[in-house]
Parts: C-alpha cells; sequence; structure tokens
C-alpha cells in the first residue's frame, strides 16, 4: 500500500543537512492513480552565492528529471532548460550546484517505471543518463529542427518548470504521466513488492531468502529484476542495507562497525567498510567524523 505522505528521511543522501542547508528541497506525493508506481516528486530551488556540490548514494530506482540551470525568471530556453530519463545509478552520483536552478524530478518505486515506458526492460537504462525522447518518444523534437528542443519537448519543459508554485508544477507532473501511462503490468506489480519487501524486513540478507520467500527460483528472480527493477536481487539487498549504514554514521554515536557489518548481512566488518568506502568515497569512520567536505 503507498505512503499517505512522501517520505521525510535523508536515506541515501550524504551530508544531508549541508544540502539543505543550501537549498530549498521538498517532496510531493503525485495523484491518487499514480502513488502505486511512484515515490514521490522532488523539487530542488537554489540561488547559491558559490558553487556547492552535493553527493547522492542512488536508490533502486527510476528517475526522470525536469531542469534548468540560469536565472529563474527566464524562459526554458534562455535557462538551458532539459529533461531526462535517469537510470539506476551504481555508484556515487555527484552533482555541482551554481547559481540560480531549478529541478522537478520524480522518483519511480523500484519496479514502477515500465509501465510508462514498456518498449525495453528497465536494465536497458541502469548506469545511463539520456534525454527524455529515448523513454518517450512523442517528445522528440521534430525532424529538421535545429534547435535542440523543439515546440514538442518545450511544450512539456515550461509547464513543469516555470510556475513558482509546487502545486502547478506538480499538476503538470501529473499530467504529463498520466498522458504515458501506466499501462496494466502485473509483473511491475510483483517487482515492486518484492523490493518493498527487502528494504523493509530486515531478515532478507541474502537471495535465497528472497526467492523463498517470494515463491521464484532464484533464475526467474533475477530475470524479474532486471526486466522491471534494472539491478538484480543481491544489488538491492546491498544498497538498502549500505542505505542504513550511511544513516547510522550520521547519528550522534557511531555505531560498531563490527556488530554493524553483521547485522547487515554481511560476512565480516571488512567487507562493510570495503562497500562503504568504495561507494562514498570515505570509510564509515572517516565520514562519521564529518570529513564530508573530502568526498570527491
Amino acid at each position: 500500500m503507498p505512503d499517505p505522505a512522501p517520505r521525510r528521511d535523508a536515506r541515501g543522501i550524504v551530508a544531508p543537512g549541508e544540502l539543505f542547508s543550501r537549498v530549498r528541497f521538498r517532496r510531493h506525493l503525485p495523484a491518487p492513480e499514480l502513488r502505486p508506481y511512484l515515490e514521490h516528486y522532488w523539487l530542488i530551488d537554489w540561488a547559491l552565492p558559490e558553487p556547492y556540490t552535493t553527493h547522492v548514494v542512488p536508490h533502486p530506482s527510476m528517475n526522470v528529471v525536469f531542469q534548468r540551470y540560469g536565472p529563474l525568471g527566464a524562459g526554458p530556453r534562455a535557462a538551458l532548460a532539459s529533461a531526462e530519463v535517469s537510470g539506476i545509478g551504481l555508484g556515487l552520483f555527484t552533482k555541482r550546484l551554481e547559481g540560480e536552478g531549478r529541478v522537478c524530478g520524480v522518483q519511480f518505486r523500484p519496479g514502477g517505471f515500465r509501465p510508462f515506458a514498456p518498449a525495453r526492460p528497465v536494465s536497458a537504462w541502469t548506469g545511463r543518463r539520456v534525454p527524455l525522447h529515448e523513454a518517450f518518444p512523442d517528445t522528440r523534437a521534430p525532424a529538421g529542427d535545429g534547435a535542440g528542443g523543439g515546440t514538442v519537448l518545450d511544450a512539456v519543459l515550461s509547464p513543469v518548470l516555470s510556475p513558482d508554485d509546487d502545486h502547478a508544477r506538480v499538476a503538470a507532473l501529473d499530467a504529463f504521466l498520466l498522458a504515458h501511462g501506466p499501462a496494466p503490468d502485473p509483473a511491475a506489480g510483483q517487482a515492486m513488492e518484492l523490493v518493498e519487501l527487502v528494504r523493509t524486513d530486515r531478515t532478507v540478507l541474502r537471495v535465497g531468502r528472497l526467492a523463498r520467500l517470494s515463491g521464484l527460483s532464484p533464475r526467474s528472480l533475477q530475470r524479474l529484476f532486471a526486466s522491471h527493477v534494472g539491478v538484480g536481487p543481491k544489488w538491492v539487498i546491498l544498497r538498502y542495507r549500505l542505505h542504513e549504514a550511511l544513516e547510522r554514521a550520521e547519528g550522534d554515536a557511531a555505531p560498531d562497525w563490527a556488530d554493524l557489518a553483521a547485522e547487515l548481512g554481511y560476512s565480516d566488518q571488512a567487507h562493510l567498510v570495503r562497500d562503504f568506502t568504495a561507494t562514498v568515497g570515505l570509510s564509515p569512520t572517516a565520514y562519521a567524523r564529518g570529513a564530508v567536505g573530502a568526498v570527491t
């Protein structure tokens, strides 16, 4: 059952306090008929006196991102507006923000994207950020239009990015998505349920247990995740546990890393440290000391 309100946690955001002190960040729920497929909309606006670089350990979620860089009073083209489909990021996502700008994003539930773009398996987008028209061909610029976006894309960008009012932006995002689905897809519902089980059930630490709970063979489970989630079930399990380690590291008291490694299903502390360091760019203890400025 979809949540009645958007998530309020900051899981996956590296040093969330730093980010929230510099930008206006908020989440909104989509229209009721979209909620089974979407986590939320996320909106960011900024006017920075100096550049700031933000880092995110991605969720196992697809995103559609509408963005504009430049004076917020300018039209979409003058402000370098664009839209893209962002597949699941396998590593640390890093973005430099400067001047003025605005982003309006759609975060799908893991497994919830394919009903809107059924032509390809979700694994086709993994690790990629592509123009909107690759997944939604009707937003492609007309042939011979050298503007790089054309009137077709402008008609999508302007309603989402121009309004200052959040409700108007949410309504535009609702309208865009409802015009593209969702198409009936029972496998999407199954995939979303299984990923939610991984996220909420702390006993699901191995693919074998997930297969038993789902009633699927490991091979069928892999195929379902490739077609509708974009990454394998093992990756999803590890990513949610890494999010938890990141959140624990941001607490007032540093955790016992050996105990936490065992709790999260790692064979030993060294494996947790290796995964954390490879993804975040700092060891857990360095991150817990607040050395986030060293993340590159």
